[in-house]
């Protein structure tokens, strides 16, 4: 499986529309994790985008389509 990249995280949160403030509320995730994300400072684990990819599916919130 392809390692995800923060390119891949920032294009997932662009598909709903939200800012990262909202994103972060949205997850419960604290708002320097998804910055340090988005910025390559850190790693995202892979099971989590994939999570949080699909609770983006599943409640329709991908507005780019």
């Amino acid at each position: 499986m392809a390692r995800t990249d923060k390119a891949d995280l920032l294009e997932l949160r662009e598909s709903t529309g939200m800012n990262r403030r909202a994103f972060c509320e949205y997850f419960g995730i604290p708002y320097r994790t998804v910055q340090d994300w988005e910025l390559g400072n850190r790693r995202m684990p892979d099971y989590l985008f994939r999570l949080m990819a699909y609770k983006i599916k599943m409640e329709k919130l991908d507005k780019a389509k």
